[in-house]
């Protein structure tokens, strides 16, 4: 879906943790990282166990030249992932967090 009509459906007010997340993820695939933030930020305040979204939340800002910040995201995302049983995600945020890790 593209940003205007996710956009559009946010302005009528079906705001909800998987609309914010189609839009974070629109704006991360656009190279918008600031505004993919802010939705994925708003995502996980909506639902905090929305371990997909943390992830992505992490990717945007250490594209945004925040990985201290990055890191945190992803500390969350790693106990969400963990509480909801949700293994991919779990491995994907490890591995994340290890190559973070190695650049500091």
């Amino acid at each position: 879906m593209n940003i205007d009509a996710l956009e559009k459906m946010l302005a009528k007010g079906m705001d909800s943790p998987m609309l914010r997340f189609g839009l974070g993820k629109a704006y991360f695939d656009a190279d918008r990282f600031s505004d993919a933030i802010a939705q994925f930020q708003h995502c996980v305040e909506l639902d905090p166990s929305y371990s997909a979204a943390w992830k992505l939340l992490g990717k945007s800002q250490l594209q945004a030249g925040a990985p201290i910040a990055a890191a945190s995201a992803w500390q969350r995302g790693l106990l969400a992932a963990q509480s909801s049983g949700d293994k991919q995600t779990e491995k994907e945020i490890t591995v994340f967090l290890k190559k973070l890790n190695k650049t500091e």
